[in-house]
């Protein structure tokens, strides 16, 4: 068991480990996460297969995209991290589909209307008037986002007690509201709170490395005190456990 390693082994491994991307292979026999009852990736693959020109915005390693056994024949991604758009074009390219650099924060560097199908697995922020901007008349904007307070047992073990407006951010509800106003019809919005278990102290310092947004500032120098308390506890105690929040919307813009 991992957990009989020591502090210094797990934490070593875990920071020479690379993070590039959204392949959670990594984590296999050492944190687990309980899957969406909706299966994001097979419902997005049924789309993109009626789909004749399709965008996944923040793409990440181009994983979950490159998943589909038959892209659209006009298949375009994009990506703000430069180590992600490497290994994404890597993965995408050789499908045919074009991998475009572009901040999370830049309007969508694509005309009106240029596709009838828009996804995003985990976006950081979903810009709603682009959204709405570059679908076609009938078009469909199909994503799995972060819902609130994900994983927050783990943000406040190491931040402390977050304010309710942290808390509550990612609210589904507020994205409806902001789909509607843009002049999208919201057709489906569910959600789910799934199980974490953290099997040793690696599996957590990979996370935060990975997940940046979680404890921002994280590096083990500047907690390694609470990682060694964590690490003791999970030792004593078992998995340290959490709880995860999604939400899947899709929302389809009007007909002309």
């Amino acid at each position: 068991m991992s957990t009989h390693r020591s502090f210094e082994e797990l934490v070593r491994e875990a920071v020479e480990a690379p993070v590039e991307g959204w392949d959670f292979s990594w984590f296999e026999g050492r944190a687990t996460e309980e899957r969406p009852p909706w299966g994001y990736a097979r419902s997005m693959v049924r789309r993109l297969a009626r789909a004749s020109a399709a965008l996944d915005v923040q793409t990440g390693g181009g994983e979950v995209l490159a998943s589909a056994p038959t892209l659209p024949p006009v298949t375009v991604a994009t990506e703000g991290w430069p180590p992600n758009v490497a290994k994404a074009t890597a993965l995408l390219h050789p499908r045919g589909a074009v991998v475009v650099a572009s901040a999370e924060d830049a309007p969508l560097p694509f005309a009106d209307a240029a596709f009838d199908l828009v996804t995003s697995r985990h976006p950081v922020r979903t810009y709603w008037g682009e959204i709405a901007r570059v679908l076609r008349p009938g078009g469909t904007y199909f994503s799995q986002q972060v819902g609130p307070a994900s994983a927050f047992e783990v943000v406040e073990y190491f931040l402390g007690p977050q304010p309710e407006e942290v808390r509550g951010g990612r609210d589904p509800r507020r994205a409806r509201a902001e789909a509607e106003a843009a002049g999208l019809d919201v057709v489906d919005l569910r959600e789910a709170r799934l199980r974490m278990e953290f099997h040793d102290i690696g599996a957590v310092v990979h996370f935060l490395r990975k997940v940046i947004w979680m404890v921002p500032d994280f590096t083990v120098e500047r907690y390694e005190d609470r990682l060694r308390s964590l690490h003791e506890r999970i030792v004593s105690e078992g998995p340290f456990v959490a709880y995860s929040t999604r939400f899947l919307i899709e929302a389809r813009k009007p007909a002309a």
